[in-house]
C-alpha cells in the first residue's frame, strides 16, 4: 500500500495526535496500522505475530494514557512494533534490526516513550512496579501499565513481582495479552456481562458508597468481611481472576483484546483505580495476516529470504543449522540411551528439540518460560541417574546462574547444557547475543565447557558429554547459523580437555575456539600470502584447557593469539594467559574477542567485521603484531 492509501496513519507522528481522534475512527486506525506492519516487515523481516495481535491494545493504550509521561513496559518487547509506529518511528521501521537501525526491542535509549528495556521475559511487572515506586517517592501522579503475555506469566518472576504488587497496594496496571489458551464461549458470555456489571460507573459508585456506609456501622467490620467474601465467591464462580484478586489485584476479564470499542471503554474506567489493578484481554496472534494466523510458531518472527549460498557451502556441500544438528544428534543418543531427556524453556522449536519432540514427545519436558526453574529440576532428574540435556540460547541461560552453581556443580550432578545462539546473533541485538556464557560458566568450578567447530564436533561434544564424562555438568556453546551437514556418521568420543592441530606453522599460532576456527584457517590462508606460516589450533575446550598443548606451544612461539567470539574479560583468552603466567611463560599473549561493551544489532557479518573477528581482521592483526616484533 502507498501513503495515499493510509487515511490517518501518516497523521500521527506521536501519541498526541491520537489521542485528537475521535473514537469512530479508532478501528480504521488500527486497519492501517496492522496493513502497515505487514507491509514493512514483511519487507524487511522482524518479529511479527505478536505485534499483529496487539495492535488494538497498543492503540487503546495511547489513546487513553497520556504516554510519555504515563509509562507503558511491554514485557519481551516482540509485540512492540506498532508502538513504536505511533511514537514518532514509523518511517524508521524499514530500518528495524538492520545496523545503526531502529532496536527490535523497546530501548529507552532510542525514544522517551520505551519506559524499559526488554529483550528476556517476565520481568515488566517487576519494572512497573519499581516505576511506581518512583513515582510515589516523588509525589508524582502518573500511571504505569505493563503487557505481558501467557507466555511470560509462565516465568517465577512475574508471580513475584504480582505479590510484591499486592503487598505494596500502589497504582499499576497489569495487562495479560492472552493469546493462547481459548475461553469457552459460555463463560466468556458470563465474563463479559459481570466485567461490564461490576466496571460500570454505577456500580463502581454503589460499591464505593456501600463500603464507606458499612465502614461506619457498629457491626461494618463483619459486614465489609461478608461483602467481600459474598463478592469473591460471585467471581469465584464466573472468573478465571481467583488467583490474581488473592495476589490483591482488582481483576477486569478476561475481554476480547482485538475490539478496540471494548478496550477503550474499560481502560478508561479502570485507568485511575488505586492499587494494583489486573486486565485480562484474548487476542489472536497473527491476527490480519493469513499464514501468521495459520502458523503462529513459524510466523512469530520473519527473517530474510533464504539464497541459495544460504543454502549450500563454496564446494557445494548441503548445509543444515547447528540447531537441527544438535536436534538430530540427540534423536540418535536417546535411541542408543534411555537414560537421556531433553528439557526445553518453551523454545523446543528454537533449538532444535521439536525433531526429538516428533520422535519422542515423550523425552521432551517443556517447562515453560522458567530458566531457573529448568535448571534446578535438572539437577533434580540428574540426582536419580537420569541425565537431562538442557536446550537453552545462551543468553536466556544467564537467568538460571545461581541454579548452575548451587543446585548442579555444587552436587556433581551429570546435566548437559546445550547453549544455542552463542555468540553474536544479529539483528535480535545485545538483549540476545550469547557473549557471556564462556566468562559466566568457566568460574564455576567441574563445569566442562565446550565449542565445536562445525556440526561433526557437536555431534561427537554431545555424545561425549552424555557418555563420557560421567558426575560432571558440561556445557556446549554453538552459534546461530549453518555449518556443513553430518549425516549417517558414528559417534567419537573426544577426551575431556583435548585440543587438535588443524595446520602446522612455524612463525606464530592462532589457538581458536568454536566459530573462530574457521576464521582462523582463513586468516592463516591470507597469512601465507605474506610469507607468514601461521600455525592453527582448535581449543575445543574453554575449561578444562589442554596444558600439554598450551606447553608445547610455549616452547616453539614467542608469540600467540587467542581468538574466541566472546567477551575477553574472563574468556578463553583469559584462561589462557591465567595458564601462561602461571607456567611463566616468557612470550607475548594476544587477546582477540569480544571488547567491553554492549554489541548493538545488525547482521551477524556485519557485527563481526566491527568487532576484527573477521578473517582480514585477524589476519592483519597477526601480521601487524609481528612486524611491530621484528622492528
Amino acid at each position: 500500500m502507498e501513503e495515499k492509501d493510509y487515511k490517518y496513519l501518516f497523521n500521527i507522528n506521536s501519541p498526541e495526535d491520537l489521542r485528537k481522534l475521535p473514537r469512530a475512527v479508532l478501528p480504521q486506525v488500527c486497519n492501517e496500522l496492522r496493513n502497515y506492519l505487514i507491509d514493512t516487515v514483511t519487507q524487511t523481516g522482524g518479529h511479527f505475530g505478536a505485534g499483529l495481535g496487539v495492535v488494538e491494545l497498543t492503540v487503546a493504550l495511547h489513546y487513553i494514557m497520556n504516554t510519555p509521561e504515563d509509562k507503558i513496559i511491554f514485557d519481551v518487547g516482540h509485540q512492540a512494533y506498532p508502538h513504536k509506529i505511533l511514537t514518532g518511528r514509523r518511517d524508521e521501521l524499514k530500518t528495524i534490526r538492520k545496523k545503526g537501525g531502529l532496536s527490535g526491542f523497546p530501548k529507552i535509549k532510542e525514544s522517551v516513550y520505551d519506559a524499559f528495556g526488554t529483550g528476556h521475559a517476565s520481568t515488566s511487572i517487576s519494572a512497573a512496579l519499581g516505576i511506581a515506586t518512583a513515582r510515589d517517592i516523588n509525589k508524582e501522579n502518573y500511571r504505569v501499565a505493563a503487557v505481558i503475555g501467557d507466555g511470560s506469566m509462565t516465568g517465577g518472576m512475574a508471580y513475584e513481582a504480582m505479590n510484591n504488587c499486592g503487598f505494596q497496594k500502589r497504582k499499576v496496571l497489569i495487562i495479560l495479552n492472552d493469546n493462547f489458551f481459548s475461553i469457552d464461549k459460555n463463560i466468556s458470555a458470563f465474563s463479559n456481562y459481570f466485567n461490564k456489571v461490576f466496571t460500570s460507573n454505577t456500580a463502581m459508585t454503589v460499591r464505593e458508597n456501600l463500603w464507606n456506609a458499612m465502614g461506619k456501622m457498629s457491626s461494618g467490620d463483619r459486614l465489609r468481611k461478608f461483602a467481600s467474601r459474598l463478592e469473591d465467591s460471585i467471581k469465584a464462580i464466573i472468573t478465571p481472576g481467583v488467583l490474581f484478586e488473592t495476589l490483591g489485584f482488582n481483576y477486569f476479564g478476561p475481554i476480547n483484546g482485538n475490539n478496540i470499542y471494548k478496550l477503550v471503554d474499560i481502560l478508561e474506567k479502570i485507568k485511575d483505580l488505586n492499587g494494583p489493578a489486573f486486565l485480562h484481554i484474548m487476542t489472536e496472534k497473527g491476527k490480519g495476516y493469513l499464514p501468521a494466523e495459520e502458523d503462529k510458531q513459524k510466523l512469530h518472527a520473519i527473517g530474510m529470504p533464504i539464497s541459495v549460498t544460504d543454502k549450500v557451502d563454496q564446494n557445494n556441500n548441503e548445509l543444515n543449522s547447528y540447531s537441527n544438528i544438535f536436534g538430530e544428534a540427540l534423536t540418535e543418543i536417546c535411541e542408543q540411551n534411555s537414560k537421556v531427556v531433553a528439557i526445553t524453556a518453551a523454545m523446543a522449536d528454537g533449538t532444535g528439540l521439536n525433531i526429538l519432540q516428533k520422535k519422542y514427545p515423550e523425552k521432551v519436558i517443556d517447562v515453560g518460560i522458567a530458566e531457573g526453574h529448568a535448571v534446578t529440576y535438572a539437577g533434580g532428574i540428574a540426582t536419580q541417574g537420569i541425565i537431562p540435556v538442557v536446550a537453552i540460547y545462551s543468553t536466556f541461560l544467564q537467568r538460571a546462574y545461581d541454579s548452575i552453581i548451587h543446585d548442579i556443580a555444587l552436587q556433581d550432578l551429570q546435566v548437559v547444557f546445550a547453549l544455542d545462539r552463542a555468540g553474536l546473533v544479529g539483528e535480535d541485538g545485545p538483549t540476545h547475543h550469547g557473549t557471556f556464557d564462556m566468562a559466566y560458566l568457566r568460574t564455576i568450578p567441574k563445569m566442562i565447557i565446550m565449542a565445536p567447530r562445525n556440526g561433526r564436533e557437536l555431534r561427537n561434544m554431545l555424545y561425549s558429554a552424555v557418555n563420557l564424562y560421567k558426575g560432571q555438568p558440561s556445557s556446549i556453546r554453538f552459534p546461530r547459523g549453518k555449518t556443513t551437514t553430518v549425516t549417517n556418521e558414528a559417534f567419537q568420543e573426544i577426551p575431556c580437555g583435548k585440543s587438535e592441530l588443524l595446520l602446522a606453522g612455524t612463525d606464530t599460532a592462532i589457538i581458536a575456539v568454536g566459530s573462530m576456527v574457521k576464521t582462523a584457517m582463513k586468516a592463516a590462508k591470507l597469512l601465507k600470502e605474506y610469507g607468514i606460516f601461521t600455525e592453527v589450533i582448535d581449543a575445543r575446550f574453554i575449561k578444562p584447557l589442554d596444558n600439554d598443548m598450551l606447553n608445547d606451544v610455549f616452547s616453539r612461539f614467542s608469540t600467540i593469539f587467542t581468538i574466541e567470539e566472546g567477551q575477553m574479560i574472563g574468556g578463553f583468552g583469559s584462561a589462557v594467559a591465567e595458564y601462561a603466567y602461571e607456567v611463566k611463560y616468557k612470550g607475548d599473549i594476544n587477546i582477540i574477542g569480544l571488547p567491553d561493551r554492549f554489541i548493538e544489532h545488525g547482521t551477524q557479518k556485519e557485527l563481526l567485521t566491527e568487532c576484527g573477528l573477521d578473517s582480514q581482521s585477524l589476519a592483519d592483526k597477526v601480521k601487524n603484531v609481528l612486524q611491530n616484533i621484528l622492528k
